[in-house]
């Protein structure tokens, strides 16, 4: 026998497989914000955003969580402004990277990105954004 409660057993496997779905559902809403806001809220028109939403409903996110998902993308509803751009850097052994990022923070992102780096022997060198499909830097 596992333990004296069956219950115990099944509340730790299904916390645990919870845990793992909200990870995945933020990570999908995120993207939705991020592609209605780039590309307007209707997925007709908005190629990015209607890949996010199938991404989603294969994952079985609910309906009014992707509704809610635009809706802060388009401007409506309140939520954290995610910015998306690109860092240059170094990784041992010279190899150069590339990292696409989306976040809410840059300062905080950088330092991480930087400790990141630096942690496993590289550095790095500039960040880059990202304007439509061609690079520039800041």
């Amino acid at each position: 026998m596992s333990g004296h409660s069956k219950w115990s057993t099944i509340k730790r496997k299904k916390a645990k497989i919870d845990a793992q779905r909200g990870k995945i559902f933020t990570r999908l809403s995120k993207e939705i914000i991020i592609a209605a806001r780039n590309g307007g809220p209707d997925p007709a028109g908005n190629m990015r955003l209607k890949t996010a939403i199938e991404k989603a409903k294969e994952a079985n996110l609910p309906n009014d969580n992707i509704q809610r998902a635009i809706l802060k993308g388009a401007g409506g509803g309140d939520g954290a402004n995610f910015e998306e751009f690109a860092y240059e850097g170094y990784g041992p052994g010279g190899v150069a990277i590339l990292l696409y990022v989306a976040t809410d923070n840059r300062n905080r992102t950088a330092g991480e990105v930087r400790h990141i780096l630096s942690k496993h022997g590289g550095n790095l060198v500039r960040r880059v954004v990202s304007v439509g499909c061609s690079l520039r830097r800041v």
